[in-house]
């Protein structure tokens, strides 16, 4: 389907979806990231009411013939909800969940300005000002991602460990189940995290939503410091501590390692503004765990980038280099499990 196409189908939905005959849809381009997901900016224009209406909008859409776990029409409820709870992210218009329309699954949703790239965040001059800010900003937007209401806003599609295991003890398994369903080659040092990390399991059972990819890279980010968070397709219920370990693990830094929240604060600030907001008592013990155990699901992540890629199911450069990663984790871990021993 060429961009024209694209174009006239979704105008189509669109006016649709707005009570209207006619709808310019203009300016369709695909935008670089997305490993997992297409995106595409997009301009909306139609008359309602008498009054003229302009939308930028992305548009979010599954690669076609991919094998990807999450629904169009999870995420698309999960940053609903999400905006009603007063966490940053980008308003959701419209939800196209029959893939005759485009192929696909595929959502709409306003197009915020700012940038993404963490070098630019951490090197230039004109971030000076969010480099210092955002620490906190991510501690206060964590606090309200796990105040979620996942009742109230019926997201019962999102995964849980059951009721007689910790959410750490879930996690855990979920991943060493994926590892071992997708792994191509034999791994040691994830098997020696995984034994490190079941003698460390911390004790509790809190359980919040949890947003599962929060760090630097999947905010949008002005001068100011943060305007939206971004992909949710990862999020679940669990330990509100997996959201802060995974903000500090090490490949978020970019080679800012003296700053471990993605290489631009400190863990005390994070935790203080965390506390301020209302998310609750941080267990610092808890977060380390949760770090650890990030690094090893990045390592397990890249290999399913990397075989989403090698099984033909997307021609992706970005799948294929992401999948060389995989021994930056490994050596990562080492160094972490050789530290708490020396």
């Amino acid at each position: 389907m060429d961009v024209r196409e694209m174009e006239q189908r979704l105008a189509t939905f669109i006016a649709r979806q707005v009570g209207v005959e006619t709808v310019s849809v203009s300016g369709l381009r695909r935008l670089a990231g997305g490993a997992s997901r297409e995106i595409w900016s997009v301009d909306v224009r139609y008359r309602q009411d008498g009054s003229e209406v302009a939308l930028p909008l992305v548009l979010r859409r599954d690669p076609s013939a991919a094998a990807v776990g999450a629904m169009r029409r999870d995420e698309f409820e999960l940053l609903r909800a999400a905006a009603t709870e007063g966490v940053p992210v980008p308003k959701v218009y419209w939800l196209g969940d029959d893939p005759a329309t485009l192929g696909a699954p595929f959502f709409l949703m306003d197009r915020i300005e700012g940038e993404t790239i963490a070098r630019r965040l951490l090197r230039d001059d004109a971030y000076a000002e969010a480099r210092r800010l955002m620490t906190a900003q991510l501690g206060r937007i964590a606090a309200a991602i796990h105040r979620i209401d996942r009742v109230k806003h019926r997201l019962t599609f999102l995964t849980e460990p059951p009721p007689d295991e910790s959410p750490a003890q879930g996690e855990l398994d979920r991943y060493e189940q994926i590892f071992r369903a997708i792994a191509p080659d034999p791994h040691p040092v994830f098997e020696l995290a995984f034994r490190w990390l079941r003698q460390r399991l911390p004790h509790g059972n809190e359980r919040v939503v949890v947003h599962g990819d929060y760090r630097i890279g999947n905010v949008i980010f002005g001068p100011e410091g943060v305007r939206a968070v971004l992909d949710w397709e990862l999020a679940h219920v669990g330990d509100p501590m997996e959201d802060l370990g995974w903000l500090c693990v090490r490949s978020w830094r970019f080679g800012s390692d003296d700053k471990p929240v993605g290489g631009i604060g400190m863990r005390e600030e994070l935790f203080d503004a965390y506390r301020a907001a209302g998310g609750g008592d941080v267990d610092p013990l808890r977060v380390r765990f949760w770090e650890v155990l990030g690094n090893l699901k990045w390592g397990i992540m890249t290999i399913m980038q990397a075989k989403t890629y090698l099984d033909g199911l997307v021609q992706s450069v970005e799948l294929a280099s992401l999948g060389r990663r995989t021994v930056e984790m490994e050596l990562e871990l080492l160094n972490l499990m050789e530290t708490e021993a020396s």
